[in-house]
């Protein structure tokens, strides 16, 4: 269960499993999901620290609070709260987001930032998709590029409790609330990648098509030493679809020197 953490003012859920070295995990758009069997085994291996995001769970979202940018100062405050030492910074989607915004400006905290197919930056032109707009589409073909196998990230709804639906709709809202114009980007987040100062690893489904492995590459190219893998049969959530080979990927990057 999470606890409720005061921090900045405000209060956020927070789910923490596991010993060992820490690793701050900043969820993907649609949610923690907690239940999911990626959390487990990467707390088999860390001490994982997951915040639900202001506007998700029981996060209080204030009423000055929009920006991605407001985002990674409450998330630096809750690592300098919590003390934390050497951590492994890691963000899924919008928290890849969050954590590259975070990491451009204070990594002290921090000795490894892994990005597992974030959104957040501009690769294309002005009148580029470099995001598909995954709030604008029927929810049938989301699915297909958000998955490589759709029937993983099924949810029935008919058996989900009132509560959790008006969860998860509060979630999208926020979700929205922070991304949506310009639209799940920073337009300046990309010239600032170079203050990076982190071994960094960027995680990718081979089949994400909400941001493709090309988009990935445009991560990689502006991150110094930045390190690009690909995870087969996966699409935008790697960490849901292939948890395994994930956490392996994760641990690999732990375990060495970083990039070479």
């Amino acid at each position: 269960m999470p606890t409720t953490t005061p921090v900045a003012g405000m209060t956020l859920d927070v789910v923490e499993r596991g010993k060992g070295q820490a690793l701050l995990f900043l969820h993907a758009g649609e949610g923690l999901e907690p239940q999911r069997p990626w959390l487990d085994l990467l707390a088999a291996h860390y001490r994982v620290i997951a915040p639900a995001h202001p506007g998700y769970g029981r996060s209080e979202l204030p009423g000055w609070m929009s920006s991605v940018e407001d985002l990674a100062y409450l998330y630096l405050d809750l690592a300098a709260r919590m003390e934390l030492e050497d951590a492994i910074l890691a963000g899924a989607c919008f928290g890849g987001w969050i954590a590259a915004e975070m990491a451009v400006r204070d990594t002290r905290r921090f000795s490894r930032l892994v990005l597992i197919d974030a959104l957040g930056i501009k690769n294309g032109g002005v009148h580029d998709r470099d995001i598909a707009d995954m709030h604008g589409m029927p929810r049938e073909a989301y699915m297909k590029l958000a998955w490589a196998d759709p029937a993983k990230g099924a949810i029935d709804y008919a058996a989900m409790p009132e509560a959790e639906i008006a969860a998860r709709v509060r979630g999208r809202d926020a979700f929205a609330l922070f991304g949506w114009k310009p639209y799940m980007h920073n337009p300046r987040l990309k010239r600032w990648l170079h203050r990076i100062d982190v071994p960094t690893l960027l995680l990718w489904g081979a089949q994400d098509g909400i941001v493709t492995p090309a988009y990935g590459e445009g991560w990689r190219d502006a991150i110094p030493g930045a390190r690009l893998e690909i995870i087969s049969q996966a699409g935008h959530f790697p960490h849901w679809e292939q948890p395994q080979r994930f956490v392996e990927r994760v641990n690999a990057f732990v375990g060495g020197r970083g990039p070479s």
